[in-house]
């Protein structure tokens, strides 16, 4: 949604700050909440107009962007006894939407297709609202209404529209799965956050909410995560939360979730960073939420982890915690403080304060739409405070890839990333990790490696886990366990791919890289000996060349020649997540 969705929902309260916060198909010299004349025209035909009775429009009416042939958002005016051939018709567009949206569509009621916000009456969005939801039933999905709001026009009876989101039942574990990566400074509050989240419980103000989270003793005595954790946030088809609050297992949070959340819980202090690095590279997160302590600010590594999230192209939002421990003033001058720093011409973002519902919507739908809008929340997760919006942030909140995308990866041959390596007893050795392409299933025959020497071995899928509940079929972009038998576990290490043997894998010693130099005390030559990190892949390398240079200073770019120093790896030309 644009700027227009934001003024017309909104009460005005969440704001963004600067003048880069309004979408493209905004036309400012159209003055605000008025179409151009050529967003009246879809598919160079000019639509015909169903004005509802003491409708009339004038220059001043409203407009959202034409609707899309493609996406999960539709429009529609109102839905009021359909007839049944009509009815049969809706329910194929719901499916088409619901599949664009891999298991959530959004529809604007009281919408003309062409952006005009026409607006119902009373009994007539009733009535609509009944019929999608008949509509839903009929396609196993549910629905739940975002947010409604009055049109102001000059008409004698009131006018509504309204945003509804429609989410599929869970059907045979597939669930819309988002992956979020948990960024900030030591001590900013980041597991306590995800303990509050994912338990259902608030904190007591000394840490209690963390301690299911932390995965070594050392963890629990300092209360500093060293390790890389995992956590899951489910929503049902209604959007309501589903977490571990009425003594649920992971099993039947994922039985009864129609949408997970999944946190990767990275490490904050400075000599973790390689761990945190290995986070984000490697599970491939969708988003990124940095959280910041109200008290201290922007300190320690958090301008060291948000410059890595915008590096790897990860969408950020910003959490500050802690706020029930300053005054209003405090919370302010800090948010002004991240202001400062979003807006620097290296980071270009836009700000979007939240601090209603209507801004926790309108915030989802443009931060999935536009890279550079950055949502903060102010939270507390001792008095609770905005952790019901940030809970409807992560409810609304769109995959960024389509169905489309998705299908093509599927159809390509399997390759599946190696993250982490167990032995589990009675079930042998079991790998971690995120299936890049293609589709994985119980039996599957697939190859292991490299080795040190360079080879690939053979392998069977035993079975399949996702969310530590049993999964018959993995697909592309989803991570898992995967149980491998008797497979010896010697012969596995974190950076190995499981491939399809029709892929006839190949392996390198050397590649070549565009690098940017982010900063260096000294200068980068040849000889130097770097970590590099690339997808699930870290290992040291040398420096064999710099293209066009004899040294890279603080800033600069070049095409940098590498070589492992250990043993050869599985790339690709162009690996992104």
């Amino acid at each position: 949604m644009d700027a227009r969705v934001s003024e017309l929902f909104g009460s005005g309260n969440g704001h963004c700050s600067g003048s880069q916060g309004v979408a493209s198909n905004v036309n400012p010299g159209n003055g605000y909440g008025v179409a151009p004349k050529k967003a009246c025209v879809k598919n160079n035909k000019k639509p015909k107009t169903r004005f509802a009775r003491n409708f009339k429009p004038s220059n001043n009416t409203p407009y959202l962007p034409p609707e899309a042939e493609e996406g999960n958002i539709e429009y529609k005016l109102k839905l009021v006894n359909p007839t049944q051939y009509r009815f049969e018709h809706l329910a194929t567009q719901m499916k088409w939407r619901l599949q664009e949206g891999r298991g959530e569509a959004v529809y604007q009621i009281g919408v003309e297709d062409n952006g005009m916000l026409v607006g119902l009456s009373e009994e007539d969005m009733r009535t609509s609202l009944k019929t999608l939801h008949m509509l839903a039933e009929k396609v196993g999905a549910d629905i739940a209404v975002l947010r409604e709001r009055e049109v102001d026009y000059d008409s004698d009876v009131p006018r509504k529209i309204a945003e509804v989101l429609i989410r599929k039942v869970p059907d045979d574990q597939q669930f819309l799965d988002l992956r979020v990566a948990v960024l900030g400074n030591v001590d900013s509050g980041k597991s306590t956050m995800l303990g509050v989240l994912t338990q259902g419980e608030l904190d007591n103000g000394r840490g209690r909410a963390r301690l299911n989270l932390f995965r070594h003793l050392h963890e629990i005595q300092t209360g500093r995560t060293s390790s890389i954790s995992f956590e899951i946030l489910g929503f049902n088809s209604k959007g309501e939360v589903v977490n571990y609050s009425e003594s649920r297992t992971a099993e039947e949070i994922c039985e009864s979730a129609s949408k997970m959340i999944t946190f990767i819980d990275l490490a904050g202090h400075h000599k973790y960073l390689k761990t945190t690095i290995f986070g984000l590279t490697s599970y491939c997160p969708d988003f990124a939420m940095l959280v910041v302590s109200a008290n201290t600010g922007i300190a320690g590594t958090t301008r060291e982890h948000l410059g890595l999230a915008m590096a790897l192209k990860v969408p950020i939002f910003i959490v500050i915690s802690k706020v029930d421990l300053c005054t209003r003033a405090t919370v302010e001058r800090t948010v002004r403080q991240l202001e400062r720093v979003l807006k620097q011409p290296g980071c270009n973002k836009v700000p979007m304060v939240v601090s209603n519902t209507d801004d926790a919507v309108t915030a989802a739908q443009q931060f999935a739409q536009s890279p550079n809008i950055t949502p903060i929340f102010t939270v507390s997760s001792v008095s609770g405070e905005s952790l019901d919006l940030l809970k409807v942030f992560f409810n609304t909140i769109p995959p960024l890839s389509n169905s489309k995308e998705q299908e093509e990866l599927m159809q390509q041959l399997t390759e599946f990333q190696v993250d982490e390596i167990y032995t589990v007893p009675e079930v042998g050795t079991v790998v971690g990790g995120t299936l890049y392409s293609g589709i994985c299933r119980e039996g599957d025959h697939l190859v292991v490696g490299p080795t040190d020497s360079g080879q690939f071995h053979k392998l069977t899928i035993g079975s399949i886990q996702r969310n530590r509940s049993a999964c018959r079929v993995l697909k592309a972009g989803q991570a898992a366990t995967l149980a491998l038998g008797n497979f010896d576990r010697s012969l596995l290490r974190k950076g190995m791919v499981m491939v399809s043997p029709e892929m006839d894998p190949t392996i390198c010693w050397m590649f070549e890289a565009e690098i940017v130099l982010l900063f260096h005390a000294k200068t980068f030559h040849k000889g130097f000996q770097v970590t590099v990190h690339i997808g699930n892949v870290r290992q040291t390398a040398t420096v064999e060349a710099v293209y066009g240079k004899e040294e890279l200073r603080t800033g600069e770019k070049a095409v940098v020649l590498f070589k492992f120093i250990k043993h050869p790896e599985y790339l690709k030309a162009t690996l992104s997540c």
